[in-house]
């Protein structure tokens, strides 16, 4: 066998023992990026049947609960540069899931608003995402501390 190849690799290419990854489970932001790629496909795919993408998912579900939002508070809780939430803002209003409107209070910024169609869609997505994102290798009590600990981390 030349020296180049594993012993660990088959004639068809096949590992036949696990990638050793200890260094790298060491790491907070390898091991977020692995659980992200192992949780956000299905729940992609879950939206896709309302039409909605995640980040639009976020924002239905944001606007929802805080009566008043206003854009750059928005944009600042999701982590979104202001000209990218704009682009995906202006998508949303043409779909007709929410609509900016000049905030009472000053004049001079406008709340986030979500149209009946938005409140609609976010309800089912809410619930959707919910099951979607259920992990069969975590207990309730396990997601829960999950839950909890990444929240340490970001708020």
């Amino acid at each position: 066998m030349p020296a180049d190849i594993p012993r660990s690799a088959t004639a068809t290419g096949r590992a036949t023992k696990p990638v050793n990854q200890s260094a790298l489970l060491r790491s907070l932001g390898y091991n977020c990026l692995q659980a992200y790629l192992t949780v956000v496909p299905s729940i992609k795919k879950e939206l896709e049947a309302f039409g909605l993408r995640p980040v639009e998912f976020t924002i239905l579900s944001l606007v929802n609960a805080n009566p008043g939002l206003n854009q750059k508070r928005l944009g600042q809780t999701i982590k979104v540069s202001p000209p990218n939430l704009a682009t995906v803002l202006d998508r949303m209003e043409a779909n007709g899931l929410l609509k900016r409107q000049r905030n009472p209070l000053d004049k001079r910024s406008q709340i986030l608003v979500l149209t009946d169609e938005g409140r609609t869609r976010c309800a089912q997505a809410e619930e959707i995402a919910e099951h979607a994102e259920s992990t069969p290798k975590l207990s309730p009590a396990e997601r829960q501390q999950l839950l909890l600990l990444l929240q340490k981390v970001f708020l």
